[in-house]
């Protein structure tokens, strides 16, 4: 039933992603309708890239792993995403959209030139690798505990490459923003339904309550996972919100400034819930399966005690979560490597007839290496994902150039961005360095520092890059 459930599920994306290739071919075909949905994404479907994005596994399997041990709290993860959104969206997002650029190492080099955009790839594509690749084994976790006789970590990481990579190589943005539509219904769904059976099955609310240990922090919203943690979700994923790539493609592919101010607000109320809905199966799991011998089995112990239809479908929610996320990764870092790579040291190559094929072919790229990173570096790419530290440099020069333009320099931009990545390799290879609960809380002040240098002793300002 579950495998049928699923099969389904893929037919459907499959069909979805298939019919935005009309759109594309409406639009003129073309790299910026293939990248960039022709810029013409409504207010609904740049919601719904927002929060498929950030709903991703870590959001659900994630949370509730970490709600078997810190109950509620745990769904902070997730609203401080939905905090990122919401912010993005009162501040900035219009501001994207009304630039008119491709991708944040265009948008550096207009403000502070061409060292900065150079700069710019490399730690964008370091921070996108590395999500990217993790989507791939989330996907093949996700499979392979809740239907180990059908797949193997290997090959349910295989099946879930070749749909992430199908739907982007097919409907380019358009595809993704309409499959996200509806792996976001599926995913509230699949969350609600398993939620109400598991309630169901285990004799209700008050029972699960009953049976959870004495003494947990389980209905708290804050002391299980702690004040210094929730605050660093908060910094990290407020950081980060401005400046990935994948987020602000989002805004840059808005029909105009209205759709992409009120899509990244709704968006950001979409994702807000989640991680406290899945906090939810962790405490079911503390209560009714105390003592599993990893956390991470929260979840999948939940799934193969409810009904198989519910069940099934919930596995679709889990892997639309996935979907979800990496589609739009693997549209903003080859939206990346054709504008920023591609096209600045082999122009010649491109073509008003070839582009087309070209950005499909980034896709393709870009997929296979981050596959093989994720099959044999696992373990390294779960500990550099503090990298998303390095967008604070990227966030303090969009924003002070969009509201401070005055105090910009244009060698701000590449010191300040070489800061942010200094400062993150001095936190992974020397445990010394970790004097702050997360390295972003170093990545801040260096930035700010070292951008304060820029403005005393830089001479040329930076170029505003906003319309006034």
């Amino acid at each position: 039933m579950q495998l049928f459930i699923l099969v389904t599920y893929i037919l459907v994306l499959y069909g979805i992603s298939w019919y935005a290739t009309k759109l594309i071919q409406q639009g003129k075909g073309g790299a910026l309708q293939y990248l960039l949905a022709g810029r013409n994404l409504p207010m609904i479907v740049v919601a719904a890239m927002l929060s498929g994005l950030a709903i991703g596994g870590a959001s659900t399997v994630g949370v509730a792993e970490h709600a078997y041990k810190a109950g509620l709290s745990a769904g902070w993860y997730n609203a401080a995403w939905g905090t990122a959104g919401i912010l993005v969206g009162l501040f900035a997002a219009h501001h994207f959209r009304r630039m008119e650029v491709n991708t944040i190492p265009e948008m550096m080099e207009r403000m502070y030139g061409r060292s900065a955009r150079m700069i710019s790839v490399v730690a964008q594509l370091l921070i996108m690798m590395v999500i990217t690749s993790l989507q791939y084994v989330a996907g093949g976790a996700v499979l392979t505990a809740l239907m180990p006789d059908v797949f193997t970590f290997q090959t349910g990481m295989l099946v879930t490459a070749l749909l992430f990579v199908g739907i982007t190589f097919i409907g380019g943005y358009w595809g993704a923003g309409l499959t996200n539509v509806v792996n976001i219904i599926v995913i509230y769904g699949g969350i609600l339904a398993a939620l109400w059976n598991s309630s169901t099955v285990f004799g209700g609310f008050e029972s699960i309550v009953a049976a959870l240990p004495e003494g947990g922090p389980w209905f708290d919203f804050v002391s299980g996972a702690g004040f210094a943690m929730v605050m660093s979700w908060m910094v990290v994923m407020i950081t980060q919100g401005f400046s990935v790539q994948a987020i602000s493609q989002i805004a840059f592919a808005a029909k105009n400034e209205k759709a992409a101010r009120n899509g990244f607000i709704l968006g950001g109320i979409i994702i807000l819930p989640a991680g406290f809905l899945c906090a939810l199966f962790g405490i079911i799991a503390a209560a009714k399966f105390p003592g599993l011998e990893r956390a991470a089995l929260a979840l999948p112990t939940i799934m193969t005690n409810i009904s198989p239809v519910v069940g099934g479908v919930f596995l679709a929610a889990l892997w639309a979560a996935g979907i979800s996320t990496a589609v739009g990764l693997l549209l903003g870092s080859s939206t990346l490597v054709m504008q920023d790579v591609w096209k600045r040291f082999f122009p010649s190559t491109v073509t008003e007839k070839n582009e087309l094929l070209l950005s499909r072919l980034m896709v393709l790229l870009f997929s296979g290496v981050t596959y093989f990173l994720a099959l044999t570096s696992v373990g390294i790419l779960r500990t550099i994902t503090t990298a998303l530290a390095i967008t604070a440099s990227f966030t303090l020069l969009i924003l002070a150039n969009i509201f401070f333009p005055k105090y910009c320099k244009r060698a701000a931009g590449f010191w300040t961005i070489l800061a942010s990545v200094a400062v993150w390799l001095a936190w992974t290879l020397y445990p010394q360095v970790r004097v702050a609960p997360h390295v972003v809380y170093l990545v801040w002040p260096a930035c700010l520092a070292t951008f304060a240098l820029a403005y005393f002793l830089g001479k040329e300002p930076a170029e505003s890059i906003v319309k006034r």
